[in-house]
């Protein structure tokens, strides 16, 4: 295999994917996007100093840095790159296509001059630590394993412009909704049960599967008592018996569901359904959701399968934390941190979309992941090792490369010849 051959490829491929943002940026701005999109797969890294020892410049890391910090700060730069992305995402989103929103968190525990630091709550262990608050969208079919990088925003409780959680969340979801003409279910764990969601979803014309907790109260038969309560009347009427992958292999979860109509306090005109599943633990999981449900295995299962796709998710947002070390930013100005963070979210989305547009670029993407050398093979969820192989073969280049000085086309496609990159 021709490694210099197939890294010159996959480098026209970058051009191009960036091509999608250059309209709405000056030159400058540009070919700033294409070098940080270029470093970031490079290096694997966030950090610029690594950035900037990806690009190869024949000047001095400081001063490439220097260059890389000052465009960082571009207003706007962060908004406009999501809706490019979700713009670009938004044929592949139809009607039923899970768009699972999940709040997460970035620690800094040791970064004492950052700005605006705030206190999370780390989702790994629990415990309260600084760091900033971040929100992941992704985009997936219930019976896939191909996910689409949609959003990354990252804020402050501490920041002069935070408004509040629910404000950050909404906009998100309008960023989202109305690319894709509100198309899509919203897939939200327990951090969305809070009627300052459900009000705007349901005035949105928005369809959602959220995890309840089980003090929610919930409308049955004109009487309002907690979601916990009204789920021990609820006959679990189907059974399921579903894999999970598990560190060590797998584990065999058989699933007892069943539902049960409802309404919000307040919102008693809109009907919903209750979705009650045993098997995960003591207590059982509490689904709303506004999405049609009929009295059939298959519909109610759909609802399940639906959350439970969370899993995959979840393995997406290790991914993109620990393929570009998320976690190790170390931008000194609150708006470059967020500018970072949508940056971040377009190297994964090329690793992870755009390199599978064709059937030519299906093959680059086989040829990609082979170089990582990886103990036991390539995983099922191969983004991790398509990442390393994006780093191993661009680290062979450099942006001073005859194939980066090439003009950028009027517009960019994925369906441009592939293979005819020297």
């Amino acid at each position: 295999m021709q490694l210099t051959k197939v890294a010159h490829q996959l480098r026209a491929q970058l051009h191009q994917f960036s091509g999608i943002f250059s309209p709405h940026f000056s030159k400058p701005q540009a070919a700033f996007i294409e070098e940080m999109l270029f470093g970031l797969s490079a290096s694997q890294d966030c950090k610029l100093s690594a950035i900037s020892r990806a690009l190869g410049e024949p000047i001095t890391l400081k001063k490439t840095a220097e260059r890389l910090t000052h465009h960082l700060a571009a207003p706007q730069l962060g908004p406009t790159l999501h809706q490019q992305i979700v713009a670009h995402a938004a044929r592949r989103i139809h009607p039923d296509t899970l768009i699972v929103v999940d709040p997460t968190d970035i620690r800094k525990p040791y970064a004492a001059k950052m700005p605006h630091l705030a206190t999370v709550r780390d989702g790994s262990t629990g415990a309260l630590v600084t760091g900033y608050w971040a929100c992941l969208a992704l985009a997936c079919e219930p019976t896939s394993r191909r996910v689409l990088p949609l959003v990354q925003q990252l804020w402050s409780t501490e920041a002069p412009d935070f408004v509040s959680e629910n404000a950050q969340l909404l906009g998100l979801i309008d960023t989202i909704a109305g690319a894709t003409a509100q198309r899509g279910i919203y897939v939200v764990d327990r951090g969305g049960d809070r009627i300052e969601l459900y009000k705007p979803l349901l005035e949105r014309g928005l369809r959602f599967i959220i995890r309840l907790r089980g003090n929610r109260h919930l409308v049955v038969r004109g009487r309002a008592r907690p979601a916990a309560q009204i789920a021990q009347g609820v006959r679990l009427q189907y059974a399921e018996t579903v894999v999970r992958e598990a560190q060590g292999g797998e584990k065999k979860v058989h699933l007892e569901y069943g539902y049960r109509r409802v309404r919000l306090p307040g919102r008693r005109n809109v009907e919903l359904t209750l979705v009650v599943v045993r098997g995960f633990g003591e207590q059982p999981l509490l689904l709303l959701t506004n999405v049609a449900v009929t009295n059939s295995r298959r519909s109610v299962w759909g609802i399940v399968r639906g959350y439970l796709t969370r899993w995959l998710v979840e393995e997406t947002i290790r991914f993109i934390k620990q393929s570009y070390r998320l976690e190790d930013l170390r931008v000194l100005d609150y708006e470059r941190l967020r500018n970072l963070a949508a940056l971040v979210v377009a190297a994964a989305y090329f690793a992870a979309v755009w390199l599978g547009e064709s059937l030519k670029l299906a093959v680059l993407t086989s040829r990609v992941t082979k170089v990582a050398k990886r103990f036991f093979g390539v995983p099922e969820f191969h983004y991790y090792a398509l990442a390393d192989g994006l780093r191993v073969l661009l680290s062979r280049l450099g942006m001073n490369c005859a194939l980066c000085r090439l003009a950028r086309p009027a517009t960019a496609s994925a369906q441009l010849p592939l293979f005819n990159a020297s």
